[in-house]
C-alpha cells in the first residue's frame, strides 16, 4: 500500500491518524537518545577484568623489556602479533599506539599536510588545491578531519560491496586528489563490506598524485552481529601485489571492544610508510603506553580471545538491531516510504526516507523527545543533497528505549511523508 498510490480520501484519512499518533507521541514526554554509536554499559562491563591487569609484578614483555620505561615506538610485539592475525597483516608492518585509531588518522593527515609524505614532492599545504574522496553515506568524523585541513571533499556512492570504484578511478586522475576514506568492513553507517575485486581495483588504479593515500579504517573488522567473522582482506599484501605498496594507511583499534579512549590504536602500512611515520612519531613522543598494551594482551590472550569477547558483544546488541528492523518493517514496510540496511555487523543502520524529508523527520523526532544524529551527518559538510539519509545508532540505550524510540521515529517518518504529499 504505497502512499503514492493511495486515493486522496485514503491519504487524508491516514494523515489524520498519523497526526493523532504524533500528538500522542509528544504527550509521552520521552527523553531518548540514539545520536552516537557508543557501547552500552553492559558492553563496557565485559572488559572490567582489564582494570586489574597487568597483575602485580607484571611489567615486562616476553623479551624481558621493562614496559614501564620509555621507548618502543612500535608497541609490544605480543599484542601486535594478536592484531596481525586478527586483521590479516604482517605484525612487523603493524604499530600498536595509544588510545584510538582516530588520533593516528589525524596525525597522518596533519603530518602529510605539514611535511609531505615519503612520496611527496612537497608538503600538502604547499599544493595549490587539495581534494579528498569521501564515499557516502560515510563517517562524519572522517570527513571532519580532512575538512579541518581545507580539503575539498568529493563524494562517491557507497554501494553494498564498497565504494563506486568507477567513479573513484575517474576522480583520482586529478593530481589534486590526495586521498580517500574507506571503511572496508561493516561500514559506518551502511554496514557494507568491500569485495576483494574492489579492493584490488583501488590498489591497482593509476593516480595522478604519486602520494595518493587510502585511509583503510577497519574500525569494525571484528564487530559481527552473527557467529561468523568474515575474512579480512590482506590489504597490505594486495597493495604490494598490485604495485602500489605505499597506497594504504590501515587502521584498527580496541575502542569499541574494551574501553573508549583507554584502549589501543593500530596502524598498518608498508615499510617505507612506517619509517616516515616513526620519524615524526618519535619527535611527538617517546613511546606509547606499553603497560596498557600488556594489559590488553593479557586480557585477550590470542586472536580467538578477541573473537570470544566480540561474540559476547554481539549477544548484547543484536537484539537491539533486530528490534529496529522489526519495528521499521512493521510500521513502514507496507507504505514504501523508507528503505533501510540490514547489516551483519558494525554499529549502525542507515535509514533512507522520502527525498526532501530527512531533516523534517529529525525535527519531528527532536520535538517528541527523541534525539537522532542530525540528518545529513553521513555526508561531507552535513549536506545530503537529497535530504533522505538518517543514521540510526541503537547500541547505547536499553532495549526498551530502543523500541520506544524506533516506534516514535516510524511515526515521524510517516508524518513527514504525508506532509510532503500535501495531505
Amino acid at each position: 500500500m504505497s502512499l503514492l498510490t493511495l486515493e486522496s480520501s485514503e491519504l487524508a484519512e491516514l494523515a489524520a491518524q498519523v497526526r493523532k499518533d504524533y500528538e500522542d507521541l509528544k504527550a509521552k514526554g520521552l527523553k531518548l537518545d540514539l545520536t552516537r554509536g557508543k557501547p552500552a554499559k553492559a558492553q563496557l562491563d565485559l572488559s572490567n577484568d582489564l582494570l586489574a591487569l597487568p597483575g602485580p609484578g607484571h611489567y615486562t614483555d616476553a623479551a624481558g623489556n621493562d614496559l614501564r620505561n620509555y621507548g618502543n615506538q612500535k608497541g609490544i610485539k605480543e599484542l601486535r602479533d594478536i592484531w596481525g592475525k586478527l586483521t590479516n597483516m604482517d605484525p612487523e608492518l603493524l604499530i600498536a599506539a595509544d588510545s584510538s585509531s582516530l588520533n593516528i588518522m589525524f596525525d597522518l593527515i596533519s603530518w602529510a599536510f605539514l611535511f609531505g609524505t615519503n612520496d611527496s614532492a612537497q608538503p600538502w599545504s604547499k599544493e595549490e588545491k587539495l581534494k579528498w574522496i569521501c564515499p557516502v553515506p560515510g563517517y562524519d568524523r572522517h570527513f571532519a578531519i580532512t575538512e579541518q585541513f581545507g580539503f575539498e571533499l568529493v563524494t562517491v556512492p557507497m554501494e553494498e560491496d564498497g565504494p563506486d570504484v568507477e567513479a573513484v578511478e575517474k576522480l583520482v586522475a586529478d593530481p589534486a586528489v590526495k586521498g580517500m576514506w574507506v571503511v572496508p568492513m561493516f561500514a559506518n553507517p551502511t554496514g557494507a563490506v568491500i569485495s576483494e575485486d574492489k579492493a584490488r581495483r583501488l590498489a591497482r588504479m593509476e593516480a595522478g598524485a604519486p602520494d595518493f593515500r587510502i585511509v583503510w579504517d577497519n574500525a569494525y573488522a571484528v564487530h559481527t552481529l552473527t557467529e561468523d567473522f568474515p575474512e579480512i582482506l590482506p590489504i597490505l599484501d594486495i597493495a604490494a601485489e598490485e604495485g602500489n605498496p605505499n597506497r594504504f594507511w590501515a587502521m584498527s583499534s580496541t575502542s569499541k571492544i574494551t574501553f573508549a579512549g583507554a584502549g589501543v590504536g593500530f596502524f598498518g602500512t608498508s615499510e617505507d610508510n612506517l619509517e616516515w611515520y616513526l620519524e615524526h612519531a618519535g619527535i611527538r613522543g617517546i613511546g606509547p603506553n606499553k603497560i596498557n598494551q600488556l594489559a590488553h594482551h593479557e586480557f585477550f590472550g590470542s586472536a580467538e580471545g578477541v573473537r570470544a569477547v566480540m561474540r559476547r558483544h554481539a549477544a548484547l546488541i543484536k537484539p537491539k538491531f533486530d528490534a529496529v528492523l522489526r519495528i521499521l518493517d512493521k510500521r513502514l514496510g507496507e507504505y514504501e516510504v523508507a528503505q533501510w540496511t540490514n547489516p551483519k555487523g558494525g554499529y549502525f543502520i542507515s535509514l533512507d526516507v522520502v527525498d526532501g524529508t530527512a531533516n523534517r523527520v529529525w525535527e519531528l523526532a527532536r520535538d517528541a523527545g527523541i534525539l537522532l544524529t542530525q540528518a545529513g551527518s553521513a555526508y561531507p559538510y552535513g549536506q545530503d543533497d537529497n535530504d533522505r539519509n538518517i543514521r540510526l545508532a541503537p547500541t547505547l540505550p536499553p532495549q526498551e528505549e530502543v523500541e520506544a524510540a524506533m516506534d516514535g521515529v516510524a511515526t515521524c517518518v510517516l508524518l513527514a511523508a504525508v506532509e510532503k504529499l500535501g495531505a
